[in-house]
């Protein structure tokens, strides 16, 4: 089953974002090259793509694991839990209807 990874990032994060983001990123690819990445990416604090000093306000993984508890042991051993960019994790079961 598909879960949703909720993170909300601490205010100012992005200096602790980019001392993770190389484990961060290679742990997403794992999950991808095994075929069980749905999507990810970071929630911009502003309304673009790119926002520069603004940085980012937290996270969204979503992601097929065996179990709820999997998920939630899986996003608690995110790099960036270790370097203190989340200040909040949510994981909740998801279910694709489209496309």
């Amino acid at each position: 089953m598909y879960y949703a990874i909720l993170c909300e990032d601490v205010e100012n994060s992005t200096p602790l974002r980019k001392s993770a983001r190389p484990a961060h990123l290679a742990r997403l690819q794992a999950l991808a090259d095994a075929g069980k990445l749905l999507a990810a990416g970071p929630h911009p604090a502003i309304d673009a793509e790119e926002p520069g000093d603004a940085g980012f306000t937290g996270s969204l993984i979503i992601a097929e694991f065996e179990s709820l508890e999997a998920a939630t042991t899986w996003a608690d051993c995110d790099p960036y839990v270790d370097a203190g960019v989340f200040s909040k994790i949510t994981v909740k079961p998801y279910k694709l209807v489209l496309p």
